[in-house]
């Protein structure tokens, strides 16, 4: 056996911790490795994924605050700060104080951004035909992790454990 091969081990049923029964390990890996299906055919846009998301919130909805932005891509605008400031670079988006509130800075697209949108239009096909999957099934799979994110903002802002009012109550059983 190589060092780049993994030995086949047989999956014990009563394993709960296998790693191919994880969800955070397929979630992980399908992430990375739809993000590198896109890397191609992002490239000639001069775009990152992340930059790409961007982009499209803006097309989408035109005229945003950082924090709008955060909040609809779900990233903290210190993550944001340095993708702004290279689609500001590229010509893509300019960042200019809120006229109705300084503090705040405004996003809106260049007309190289606007622009920009008539080559990502074909993005979304190119994917799927990549990937080789039924749109059907991307659909239901977009679904499923609609849920699953859902779930995990549920799950995110529950008392923990140790702050469950009733914890006084006889635990139930769980299944993970």
């Amino acid at each position: 056996m190589t060092t780049d091969q993994v030995p086949d081990a047989p999956l014990d049923p009563e394993d709960t911790l296998a790693l191919e029964r994880q969800v955070c390990f397929a979630l992980s890996v399908a992430a990375r490795n739809v993000v590198a299906v896109y890397r191609p055919v992002l490239e000639p846009l001069g775009l990152t994924h992340p930059q790409y998301l961007v982009m499209l919130a803006l097309w989408q909805h035109g005229s945003l605050s950082v924090k709008e932005l955060s909040h609809l891509l779900q990233l903290d605008p210190g993550t944001l700060s340095p993708l702004l400031k290279r689609l500001e670079a590229a010509g893509l988006l300019r960042r200019e104080r809120n006229p109705r509130d300084q503090r705040n800075l405004a996003l809106a697209l260049t007309d190289a951004g606007r622009a920009l949108r008539a080559q990502a239009e074909a993005i979304p096909t190119g994917i799927v035909e990549r990937l080789g999957m039924p749109v059907e099934e991307l659909m239901a799979l977009h679904g499923a992790l609609t849920q699953v994110i859902a779930a995990s903002q549920r799950a995110l802002t529950a008392p923990a454990r140790d702050e469950d009012p009733r914890e006084d109550e006889v635990p139930r059983a769980t299944v993970a």
